[in-house]
């Protein structure tokens, strides 16, 4: 039997209907909260912490990450180097943990797919807040993007026609919370944009998220729904591109569709199991199931 564990969050929907799925092809069941995972480094030993016992994660077959926190910050980072040591003692990991840091923050993941010459939004990174009025006046509409977020949360839009006062104010206030901004030209967007999902590097299908609230993006957690979408294979080519720059075993990666042709938002670390589920009847977790047992 093999030992292949889910690190996730417990009660999740895609972190446990994963875990289901591993269970039913292997009898094994594992939900691994990092809140209660410690390293000791005079041994190396990688423990989980589960009710009144440990049990060694180097011990394991596999490890299937799929969600590594609630929320997008610096301390993710620290928890994917621990999941490395695992990793240095033969465990297979599923995506490799260097290869989910690149996608965390969100400027690392931007300077990779603007290297590879990928279609994005304008962006400007900066500290200087007169530099950042500045984007927003060129940009006519800014979004402001923190560098560690999902699902557009801690984003704001700041418009040049606002008056001067509040558009250093709402800078300053931003800057606060996010020292290094991350502004993109805000894109008119045709009501939704979509999700091309990847499984080991191959193309499974597309969805949509639909905006039906109004709002300047299409998120779920905005009122966005899912729905089925066929693209261009000029959009699947991109998203090809742009995945496999960082080749995850799963992952979605988002893009729209402009008046200028198509553009990345960006790669997922993770990959979205509902909107696949949803938008095009696909059971990821199946799926990923099958693929990590098969690499095992």
């Amino acid at each position: 039997m093999k030992k292949i564990a889910v690190v996730g969050i417990p009660g999740k929907w895609s972190t446990e209907t994963l875990a289901d799925a591993i269970e039913q092809r292997t009898g094994f069941r594992l939900v691994i909260d990092m809140n209660n995972v410690s390293l000791d480094l005079s041994n190396n030993q990688l423990s989980y912490l589960d009710a009144d016992k440990k049990i060694n994660l180097c011990d394991l077959d596999g490890l299937i990450i799929k969600k590594i926190s609630a929320e997008y910050n610096p301390n993710t980072l620290d928890r994917l180097e621990l999941l490395l040591i695992a990793q240095s003692q033969g465990v297979k990991i599923f995506s490799s943990p260097e290869r989910i840091m690149r996608l965390i923050d969100r400027l690392s993941c931007t300077v990779m797919l603007r290297k590879a010459g990928l279609p994005m939004p304008d962006t400007v990174v900066t500290e200087n807040i007169n530099e950042a009025v500045e984007t927003v006046k060129n940009f006519s509409s800014a979004v402001f993007k923190p560098l560690f977020s999902t699902k557009a949360r801690g984003m704001i839009v700041i418009d040049a026609d606002s008056p001067a006062a509040q558009i250093r104010s709402e800078i300053e206030q931003f800057q606060a919370e996010n020292q290094m901004m991350y502004i993109q030209r805000k894109v008119n967007l045709p009501g939704q944009d979509l999700g091309l999902v990847f499984l080991g590097g191959k193309y499974l299908g597309t969805y949509a998220r639909v905006n039906q609230s109004g709002t300047w993006n299409t998120t779920i957690n905005s009122g966005g729904r899912y729905a089925s979408f066929t693209p261009s294979e000029e959009i699947i080519s991109i998203a090809q591109q742009a995945q496999d720059l960082f080749a995850m075993d799963f992952t979605t990666v988002d893009i729209a569709e402009t008046d200028n042709g198509p553009i990345v938002f960006e790669v997922s670390a993770f990959g979205g199991f509902q909107g696949a589920l949803d938008g095009i009847g696909i059971k990821a977790a199946e799926l990923y199931a099958e693929y990590v047992l098969h690499k095992i």
